[in-house]
């Protein structure tokens, strides 16, 4: 499963702008299935993380991706958007 490492020197000196694109990806990856299977679950944590970060596509993503999600599984994706948010 490809993964971007996101512990490496200067990723949180990036620009807002450039963090939202990296993590809007981490979501297109999850939500397509590229270079991994789809996981509804991590799309929309990685949507939501980005538009927290003021991607306006990711939040669209995010929604559209919701409609098709159970409360259950989007209950999941928040709260690990949160735990990430909090140790990163």
């Amino acid at each position: 499963m490809a993964r971007f490492e996101m512990l490496e020197a200067g990723f949180g000196d990036m620009g807002s702008t450039a963090q939202a694109d990296i993590l809007f990806e981490l979501g297109m990856m999850y939500a397509t299935g590229r270079d991994c299977g789809v996981d509804s679950i991590a799309a929309h944590k990685w949507f939501n993380i980005a538009a927290i970060k003021g991607s306006n596509r990711a939040a669209e993503l995010r929604s559209e991706l919701s409609q098709s999600m159970s409360k259950t599984d989007i209950a999941k994706a928040l709260r690990d958007a949160r735990e990430w948010m909090t140790t990163h």
